[in-house]
C-alpha cells in the first residue's frame, strides 16, 4: 500500500462507511451532508488499471481447474512486482482479474506496457496452450477507494468495461478522461464499441 492509501485507509474503511450509509437511512434530513463526508473522505482523483487475463474458459474445459489457477498465480507474479515498480499499488484481485491504482496515467501505461513485454517473453517459453494473454484498460478520475482493497465509480465501470469486454489479448485500452492526461503527441488510436447499451469511446495505445 502506497503512502496515500496507508494515510487515508483510517478514514475510508468499510465499517465506516456502512456506519455512514446507516446514518443516512436514519436521518434522512442528513443526507447532503454525510454524502459530502463520504465524498470527502472516501474519493481519490487516481489512475486506474484493470487487467483481464485471456482464454480461461478454454484452458480450464481442457487441463482442469489447477491450471487456471497455476496460471492466474503466474500472471499475479509476474504483473505485481511490475505495477510496484512502476508506482501503482495492487488494491483487489478477482478471479483472473486484477485492479490497481497509480498516481498518473503515465504511470499506468508504463506499467500496462512493461507487463505486455514480459509476458511475450514468457510466452515463448511455455507450450501453446499455457501461454498467458492479458487485456488491460486504463482509467482517470474520482474514484471511492474503500481501505486497500475495493474500488467503486463509473471511471471504474468504464475502464473496467474496456479491460473485461472490450480489449482482447494483447490490447491496452484507454478511457477518454484517461487519454486527455497523456500528451497529445502520445500515439493511440480513436474507436468506439458499445456494450450492454452503453456507447463507449475510447483509445488504443499504438
Amino acid at each position: 500500500m502506497d503512502d496515500g492509501m496507508a494515510a487515508g485507509a483510517a478514514l475510508n474503511t468499510r465499517e465506516r462507511l456502512d456506519a455512514l450509509l446507516s446514518e443516512i437511512i436514519e436521518h434522512p434530513e442528513r443526507r447532503v451532508e454525510i454524502s459530502e463526508e463520504i465524498e470527502r473522505d472516501f474519493t481519490q482523483r487516481r489512475a486506474l488499471l484493470v487487467l483481464d487475463m485471456s482464454g480461461f474458459s478454454r484452458t480450464t474445459q481442457v487441463h482442469g481447474v489447477v491450471s487456471f489457477l497455476l496460471m492466474i498465480h503466474q500472471m499475479r507474479l509476474l504483473a505485481v512486482p511490475t505495477i510496484e515498480a512502476c508506482g501503482g499499488v495492487l488494491v483487489k484481485a478477482e478471479a483472473d482479474n486484477l485492479y490497481c491504482l497509480f498516481d498518473t496515467v503515465e504511470q499506468a501505461v508504463a506499467a500496462a506496457r512493461e507487463i505486455m513485454r514480459q509476458l511475450n517473453t514468457v510466452n515463448v517459453l511455455l507450450p501453446a496452450t499455457r501461454r498467458l494473454y492479458a487485456a488491460i484498460g486504463i482509467g482517470y478520475g474520482d474514484i471511492l477507494v474503500l481501505g486497500g482493497h475495493d474500488l467503486f465509480g463509473d471511471e471504474v465501470n468504464l475502464t473496467s468495461k474496456l479491460g473485461e469486454d472490450v480489449a482482447q489479448g494483447g490490447m491496452i485500452l484507454l478511457t477518454e478522461a484517461a487519454r486527455a492526461e497523456l500528451p497529445a503527441e502520445f500515439r493511440t488510436e480513436q474507436e468506439r464499441a458499445s456494450i450492454s447499451g452503453l456507447a463507449l469511446v475510447y483509445h488504443m495505445v499504438a
